[in-house]
């Protein structure tokens, strides 16, 4: 009986062992296999969608705005243009910039002196003659003589001399020293170590002093002597004038060479640059005009590769007259802006050259302002101005307020795009240039950065001519003269409060 029943205690063991074993498998292959299986994706809510509204312009666009109520205008213009500050002699006008409709006519035919918003239109003439993209090259070329240099002025005022290394401000200026490191190089390689030096500023001629200057502006520094080689627009390092501009530039310009190790002879004369048809047995021959990677479309075909000439090395020696180095000025348009923000008059009795040189005309204040008008008749935009010289210091210059407002619309017009230089040149309203320190007062504070415009100022006389865009969008130009201003600062009160209610209308 015992022995009975342990045998079937060992056969329930084994039976229950068996169904343990059996029951784990199943457990552990559930779990495995659950394990190794993606799990079922859990459905997210979809967002509910956020409709995307899309906000109106902030302004028309340009010349789409409604034109302003011409009565309201008129009104509040009239008002203005009767400031005590301003003198008996005022004229105005407003102008729609696309269709050339006068919105506000005051006496805007009356010949007026314009003072410096005459560099509108050298800016217009400059650019239109010229082209924004030329740029005025200053030179070396091989002299008549063996070893002898001729340093040739391109009429670029803005070359940095001793007092600016052409590394600041805008635009970037060409230099002297640039200039020097370059003629040595070529010196150099052509193994010459000894040069005499002779200059050339016959580009730029005639009188010191532009018809209607008066005989202090130049002792006074209103503006210094024009001349085609200068250095610093003709300004010392501590601020007075360069008495001779030409030589002075020449003379620093030896002293940068010798600095690059060319021995440069004491004496230093001017002499015109030599035509290229001589050959010089022995003295320098390389061409590196285009060092450094600038290249040249210099205007007038000053600092032009010549074609023929022989490079060092060669065995033919170095033709007469051949280019050993230039740098070049920024480009017109930088030139204008500049011009215009800064109301740079040195600058401008430059470019107004520059007009002469590419018309044909004498390369003087009479022959500029001959070619400025001749462009401005070329454009049918002549009408109302006589300009004597380029800087508006001239007291016999006389512009209609409807000359300059046409000029400005010309400027801006889409169909002009090489004059748009002229009007991303004019000072802003609180912000730039002549323009900086102006609309603070409670009735022009509304037209700070939304008014540009060339200032002028004379004594007994005080003009503003620009753009703005009205309150709908709408481009107009404007232009406010007086010249028989009885109060300087009252004058400015008023002129800024009329083109701040211009861009208000």
């Amino acid at each position: 009986m015992v022995l009975r029943r342990e045998r079937w205690m060992v056969l329930a063991t084994l039976a229950l062992l068996q169904i343990f074993v059996v029951v784990a498998g199943v457990y552990g292959y559930v779990v495995i296999h659950d394990a190794t299986r993606t799990p079922a994706p859990i459905a997210s809510p979809e967002p509910t969608p956020t409709p995307i509204i899309t906000a109106g312009p902030v302004l028309a666009a340009a010349g789409d705005g409604v034109l302003p109520a011409k009565g309201t205008l008129t009104s509040r213009l009239r008002g203005a243009m009767g400031a005590p500050g301003l003198g008996r002699n005022v004229a105005g006008i407003v102008l729609d910039a696309r269709t050339g409709e006068t919105l506000f006519d005051g006496r805007s035919t009356a010949p007026t002196t314009p003072a410096s918003t005459t560099k509108v239109v050298t800016a217009l003439a400059v650019l239109a003659a010229v082209g924004p993209d030329a740029r005025f090259a200053t030179r070396v070329v091989q002299g008549e003589a063996k070893n002898s240099i001729v340093l040739v002025g391109g009429g670029d005022p803005t070359l940095a001399g001793l007092r600016g290394t052409g590394k600041g401000g805008y635009p970037r200026p060409a230099s002297l020293a640039q200039l020097a490191s370059r003629t040595a190089k070529a010196l150099k390689a052509a193994r010459t170590t000894r040069v005499t030096l002779s200059y050339d500023a016959s580009l730029f001629a005639g009188p010191r002093l532009a018809p209607g200057w008066k005989p202090n502006y130049i002792p006074e520094g209103s503006v210094a002597p024009v001349a085609a080689l200068t250095m610093d627009e003709g300004r010392t390092a501590g601020g007075g004038l360069l008495a001779d501009p030409p030589r002075e530039t020449a003379a620093a310009f030896a002293a940068l060479l010798r600095r690059n190790g060319v021995k440069v002879g004491d004496k230093i004369a001017p002499a015109d640059a030599p035509p290229t048809d001589q050959v010089v047995s022995g003295s320098p021959g390389t061409d590196a005009s285009n060092a450094d990677g600038q290249d040249g479309a210099a205007q007038n075909g000053v600092g032009q590769n010549r074609a023929g000439q022989n490079r060092a090395g060669q065995g033919a020696g170095a033709r007469v007259g051949q280019e050993l180095a230039r740098v070049e000025s920024p480009p017109v348009y930088a030139l204008v802006e500049r011009m215009l923000t800064l109301s740079d008059n040195d600058l401008a009795e430059a470019l107004a050259r520059q007009v002469a040189v590419q018309e044909g005309t004498p390369h003087t204040f009479t022959g500029a302002t001959d070619a400025i008008h001749r462009v401005l008749a070329r454009l049918k935009l002549d009408e109302g101005v006589e300009v004597h010289d380029g800087s508006g210091l001239s007291t016999r210059n006389r512009i209609t307020p409807a000359a300059l407002g046409r000029l400005l619309a010309a400027a801006a017009s889409p169909a002009n795009p090489a004059l748009h230089s002229l009007i991303s040149g004019l000072p802003v309203a609180g912000f730039t240039g002549t323009l900086h320190g102006r609309y603070g007062k409670s009735d022009s504070a509304a037209g700070a950065g939304l008014v540009r415009a060339k200032t002028g100022t004379l004594n007994g006389v005080n003009t503003l001519a620009g753009i703005s865009y009205t309150t709908n969008g709408r481009l107009v130009t404007f232009a406010f003269m007086a010249d028989e201003v009885a109060d300087a600062h009252g004058a400015i009160v008023a002129l800024d409060k009329m083109a701040t209610i211009v861009s208000q209308s």
